[in-house]
Protein backbone atom coordinates (compact mmCIF):
# COMPACT_ATOMS: atom_id res chain seq x y z
CA UNK A 1 0.00 0.00 0.00
CA UNK A 2 1.07 3.53 -0.52
CA UNK A 3 0.04 7.10 0.14
CA UNK A 4 1.44 9.92 -1.98
CA UNK A 5 0.96 13.56 -0.94
CA UNK A 6 1.24 16.46 -3.38
CA UNK A 7 0.72 19.91 -1.89
CA UNK A 8 -0.60 22.63 -4.18
CA UNK A 9 1.00 26.08 -4.00
CA UNK A 10 -2.08 27.84 -5.38
CA UNK A 11 -4.64 26.40 -2.91
CA UNK A 12 -4.69 25.10 0.69
CA UNK A 13 -5.17 21.60 -0.70
CA UNK A 14 -3.16 18.40 -0.83
CA UNK A 15 -3.72 15.84 -3.58
CA UNK A 16 -3.56 12.48 -1.83
CA UNK A 17 -3.14 9.36 -3.95
CA UNK A 18 -4.17 6.09 -2.30
CA UNK A 19 -2.79 2.82 -3.75
CA UNK A 20 -3.79 -0.68 -2.67
CA UNK A 21 -2.32 -3.86 -4.21
CA UNK A 22 -5.27 -6.25 -4.34
CA UNK A 23 -5.12 -8.42 -7.46
CA UNK A 24 -7.86 -10.79 -6.27
CA UNK A 25 -10.28 -7.99 -5.32
CA UNK A 26 -13.14 -6.79 -7.49
CA UNK A 27 -13.53 -3.40 -5.79
CA UNK A 28 -11.75 -1.17 -3.28
CA UNK A 29 -13.08 2.09 -1.83
CA UNK A 30 -11.60 4.47 0.73
CA UNK A 31 -13.88 5.59 3.55
CA UNK A 32 -12.96 8.19 6.11
CA UNK A 33 -13.67 11.34 8.02
CA UNK A 34 -13.32 13.26 4.72
CA UNK A 35 -16.42 11.53 3.25
CA UNK A 36 -18.32 11.02 6.52
CA UNK A 37 -17.66 7.24 6.46
CA UNK A 38 -20.56 7.07 3.99
CA UNK A 39 -20.31 4.22 1.47
CA UNK A 40 -22.39 6.24 -1.02
CA UNK A 41 -19.82 9.05 -0.85
CA UNK A 42 -16.83 6.68 -0.74
CA UNK A 43 -14.00 7.25 -3.17
CA UNK A 44 -13.76 4.29 -5.56
CA UNK A 45 -10.27 3.20 -6.44
CA UNK A 46 -9.69 2.24 -10.07
CA UNK A 47 -8.14 -1.14 -10.78
CA UNK A 48 -4.97 -0.93 -12.87
CA UNK A 49 -3.59 -3.66 -15.13
CA UNK A 50 -1.00 -4.64 -12.51
CA UNK A 51 -3.75 -5.42 -9.97
CA UNK A 52 -3.26 -2.25 -7.91
CA UNK A 53 -6.25 -0.06 -7.08
CA UNK A 54 -5.59 3.69 -7.16
CA UNK A 55 -7.42 7.00 -6.64
CA UNK A 56 -6.56 10.62 -5.90
CA UNK A 57 -8.52 12.81 -3.49
CA UNK A 58 -8.18 16.55 -2.82
CA UNK A 59 -8.04 17.14 0.94
CA UNK A 60 -7.69 20.38 2.87
CA UNK A 61 -4.20 20.73 4.29
CA UNK A 62 -3.38 21.41 7.97
CA UNK A 63 -5.83 18.67 8.99
CA UNK A 64 -5.73 15.04 10.05
CA UNK A 65 -8.13 12.50 8.58
CA UNK A 66 -8.99 8.96 9.68
CA UNK A 67 -9.65 6.39 6.95
CA UNK A 68 -9.80 2.71 6.04
CA UNK A 69 -10.07 0.76 2.81
CA UNK A 70 -13.11 -1.42 2.17
CA UNK A 71 -12.32 -4.37 -0.08
CA UNK A 72 -15.16 -6.07 -1.98
CA UNK A 73 -17.69 -4.48 0.37
CA UNK A 74 -16.76 -6.72 3.30
CA UNK A 75 -13.15 -6.44 4.52
CA UNK A 76 -11.80 -3.29 6.15
CA UNK A 77 -8.03 -2.85 5.97
CA UNK A 78 -5.63 -0.16 7.13
CA UNK A 79 -2.77 1.35 5.17
CA UNK A 80 0.62 0.20 6.41
CA UNK A 81 2.09 3.57 5.35
CA UNK A 82 -0.37 5.69 7.35
CA UNK A 83 1.08 8.54 9.40
CA UNK A 84 -0.54 7.12 12.56
CA UNK A 85 -3.35 4.91 13.81
CA UNK A 86 -6.31 5.89 15.99
CA UNK A 87 -8.53 3.56 18.01
CA UNK A 88 -12.21 3.66 17.05
CA UNK A 89 -14.61 2.39 19.72
CA UNK A 90 -17.49 2.18 17.22
CA UNK A 91 -15.61 -0.23 14.96
CA UNK A 92 -13.62 -1.88 17.74
CA UNK A 93 -10.49 -1.47 15.62
CA UNK A 94 -7.85 1.04 14.62
CA UNK A 95 -8.24 3.47 11.73
CA UNK A 96 -5.40 4.75 9.58
CA UNK A 97 -4.59 8.44 10.02
CA UNK A 98 -3.17 10.84 7.42
CA UNK A 99 -1.71 14.17 8.55
CA UNK A 100 -1.58 16.97 6.01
Amino acid sequence: MAIKKQYLKSKPVCKVTFSVPAEEAKSVVVLGSFNEWNEKKATKLKKLKNGTFKATVDLEKDNSYEFRYLVDGKSYINDDQADAYAWNDFAGAENSVINL
